[in-house]
């Protein structure tokens, strides 16, 4: 369980298939000062997706990823380099600051529009039509793990805003329009449909 509070970031060191079982990907991430307690077989948030950790070796974690995360994701376009949005799992008996995630992706959505204003910055993001029931105005929304409020939906389209400190502190300041993000819908709203 996770809240979309997003605690840093890392950088991937390696992408490699697993030579023990062929359909599984290894991706290994410099945690930095976030591996700090780390334990193998422990969960982490990267860009939203909750992933185990297998290996860890000094600030560096692998994760495995099987097919199903590779498809349903945005961690299979990753490359050595790339920036991924830190969350550790929550702890019971702390704050729960942002929303209920799960860390149980259910699509990606692409940007279409960024706008910089002087205290904010606005993202459109085109949803994927399976998930547009799902996305509410004022609603909760994760978007590479970061909790976020939906600000206006008009059809497949959705805007949140993002103030400097959640722009500084996670991925975000690398994106631009055509850029995929992992999205998961409220659960509380998937529940309440149902």
């Amino acid at each position: 369980m996770f809240t979309g509070i997003v605690e840093g970031v890392g950088s991937v060191e390696n992408i490699s298939k697993n030579t023990k079982n062929r359909s599984a990907i290894q991706m290994t991430v410099n945690l930095g000062k976030h591996s700090k307690g780390l334990k193998i077989g422990q969960s982490v948030a990267l860009n939203g997706v909750c992933l185990t950790a297998t290996k860890i070796s000094n600030s560096s974690c692998i994760f495995e990823m099987i097919e199903e995360t590779t498809k349903k994701t945005d961690l299979g376009n990753l490359k050595v380099g790339g920036i991924v949005n830190i969350e550790r799992s929550l702890k019971v008996g702390q704050r729960l600051e942002g929303h209920f995630v799960l860390g149980h992706v259910d699509g990606v959505a692409i940007i279409k529009k960024i706008l910089k204003k002087p205290k904010e910055v606005q993202v459109w993001f085109e949803i994927p039509k399976n998930l547009s029931k799902y996305v509410v105005k004022k609603g909760s929304i994760a978007l590479d793990g970061i909790s976020l409020t939906v600000v206006d939906v008009k059809k497949n389209l959705a805007s949140v805003s993002l103030i400097p400190h959640t722009i500084e502190v996670t991925n975000f300041h690398t994106k631009k329009p055509g850029d995929k993000l992992n999205i998961e819908t409220d659960i509380l709203g998937k529940y309440i449909l149902k």
